[in-house]
């Protein structure tokens, strides 16, 4: 008996041995399947055009999306059957016109060899793929094989061709300073720095202990009105990438008050992420998929306003309830041990017994106007990455100078620097991942549906299922099939502009509205932001907040089986009533 419990005690020890992967390996593993998805599923892609909506503010706007039907796999071009169209075209001087086409330079080029011909000499003389396609349909192709769209193992653009190996770096160079990742990296890194140097301050601190030695006990009625607010920044405006510094001064006032860092990006980037969800004006999600749908801009506002109150206060609700049970037993959190570095910077401050001095008010007025500031900008002048990075700049700064101006923590320009040094090399391991999230896409072959990509193969099969189906099992397949999009595309108007030309007219098909499939879209796209370790604004709150995402997964994927039930009962409930 002794020797089997020794062997029992043994194994448990063993067990609590195991941890949970790095987030760095997490990616890693979604790389590496997504590159050996891409030998498997062949690559396609559909024909793009431009469509005008009226947003929510009346104005007219265009955006490019799919064109219906326009589905077809890659294959290289019949070259046999394109000689014949391309001479007839050339003799049709109107069509050439048409589409400004040099007819002199098509007779020349037909005159070539035709086996030796490659899409991109086409492309030279304004015959791209869509415009051959439209004149020619699948006649223009050798359909006996499709083809494949597999990056190499290693390689670069400029050598060899783009390796999956290679995903970091690919990844941290993408997009522009306006976007993921280059411009999430940069902002990352800037408020990083910024908030750095006004932690130093103390201001925050003693700010913190000011307010709970005031409130008397009422401090836990802070976090579902925080909820709250933060679900009307991402109802009205989309708030999601702005959530970050927000997050680095709610980390240590949550924890000050007996919770943990999940509770802190709960009530704040989760909030926003639901308020986006259930949002009934957003211009980033809900207006753009209903232009798209062809169905007007705010319409059935007043159920999603419903809506949005209901989840709100449900998802605040199950926030209560976690961090209820975190204020009871802390150790009970998988964050506790990182987390102590916020709780031994709270106890010695309180040790200190530091004074809410007048240089502390001031520097909590200076954030509190560069944050009204930003909101402005944002709703008002469409401020974006670069303005809001410059904004915190200016915060970073401004309080750095008055901490100088009062003899704050003895702070000096020295300091200052390093602070901000200190601030952004504290994030730069959260940047990283905002890049390596990037090559996900990437290895999949990127999300431009007009260029072939194992992607938007994946993306016209799943249309292809559900059509036919049951108009509430295909109302809520459609939930399903955005929820799951969302875990690779995050952009909730890029997921718009590929997903909604296809589910809307697929829900003419299984007999519910449009305004159905742009709801599904919009729960979908809401909620799974919360989770997924592609959103480059979750993975910089959680590098603020210093949680790893698959501790911050373990927690997360309860909220988001409670979030789905609540989506699935609002899908079933609009299709009942049939909303239109």
């Amino acid at each position: 008996m002794k020797e089997n419990k020794g062997k029992q005690v043994k194994i448990s020890k063993d067990l609590t041995k195991i941890r949970t992967p790095h987030t760095y390996a997490i990616i890693f593993a979604v790389v590496l399947f997504s590159w050996l998805l891409t030998f498997i599923v062949p690559a396609g892609k559909f024909s793009t055009h431009k469509v005008t909506y009226i947003d929510a503010n009346g104005a007219e706007k265009s955006r490019t999306v799919l064109k219906d039907d326009s589905f077809r796999y890659s294959y290289n071009l019949n070259t046999k059957n394109l000689s014949e169209h391309l001479k007839t075209l050339s003799e049709d001087t109107a069509k050439l016109e048409e589409l400004g086409v040099d007819q002199a330079a098509l007779k020349e080029f037909v005159a070539t060899d035709s086996s030796t011909w490659t899409q991109a000499q086409l492309d030279e003389l304004g015959l791209n793929d869509d415009v051959l396609y439209d004149l020619y349909g699948m006649s223009m192709y050798d359909t006996s094989k499709k083809l494949h769209k597999t990056a190499k193992v290693w390689g670069t653009d400029d050598f060899g061709g783009f390796g999956f190996l290679n995903y970091v770096f690919e990844g941290l160079v993408t997009g522009d300073k306006g976007g993921s990742a280059v411009g999430i990296v940069a902002l990352i890194l800037v408020v990083g720095g910024s908030f750095a140097i006004i932690m130093r301050t103390g201001a925050i601190d003693a700010g913190i202990y000011a307010f709970i030695n005031k409130s008397k006990g009422l401090e836990r009625l802070a976090l579902p009105v925080i909820f709250f607010l933060f679900s009307l920044g991402g109802a009205t405006f989309g708030m999601a990438e702005e959530v970050i510094p927000f997050s680095m001064i709610m980390v240590p006032f949550v924890i000050a008050l007996g919770y943990d860092s999940i509770v802190a990006v709960t009530v704040t980037y989760v909030a926003s992420q639901v308020g986006n969800a259930a949002s009934w004006m957003s211009p980033f999600s809900v207006a753009i998929a209903q232009g798209i749908a062809g169905i007007p801009v705010l319409s059935a506002a007043t159920f999603r306003l419903i809506m949005w109150v209901v989840v709100t206060a449900l998802a605040a609700g199950y926030t209560m309830f976690y961090a209820e049970k975190i204020r009871k037993n802390p150790k009970s959190s998988v964050v506790y041990e990182s987390d102590g570095y916020f709780r031994e910077r709270l106890e010695k401050t309180a040790g200190e017994q530091v004074k809410f001095t007048l240089g502390h008010k001031i520097i909590l007025l200076e954030m509190l106007a560069v944050l009204i500031w930003i909101i402005y900008g944002v709703t008002k002048k469409a401020y974006y990455i670069p303005e809001i990075a410059s904004q915190f700049f200016v915060m970073g700064f401004v309080t750095g100078i008055t901490a100088i101006i009062f003899k704050l923590n003895d702070m000096t320009i020295n300091e200052m620097a390093s602070s901000f040094q200190r601030g952004a090399a504290d994030l730069a391991g959260t940047a990283i991942v905002v890049g390596m999230a990037k090559g996900i896409l990437l290895v999949l072959g990127g999300s431009n549906a007009n260029v072939a990509s194992t992607l938007n193969t994946v993306l016209h099969g799943i249309g292809q299922l559900l059509s036919g189906v049951p108009s509430v099992i295909g109302a809520w397949f459609m939930y399903i099939f955005q929820s799951l999009f969302n875990l690779v595309v995050t952009s909730n108007s890029g997921q718009a502009a590929l997903t909604m030309p296809i589910m809307a007219p697929l829900s003419d098909l299984i007999g519910v509205s449009r305004q159905i499939s742009v709801l599904a879209y919009q729960l979908g796209s809401g909620f799974v932001d919360a989770f997924t370790p592609v959103s480059a604004s979750l993975i910089g709150v959680l590098g603020v907040a210093r949680i790893d995402w698959a501790k911050w997964a373990k927690e997360q994927i309860k909220m988001q089986g409670f979030l789905f039930l609540i989506g699935t009962i609002i899908i079933v409930i609009a299709v009942m009533m049939g909303l239109q």
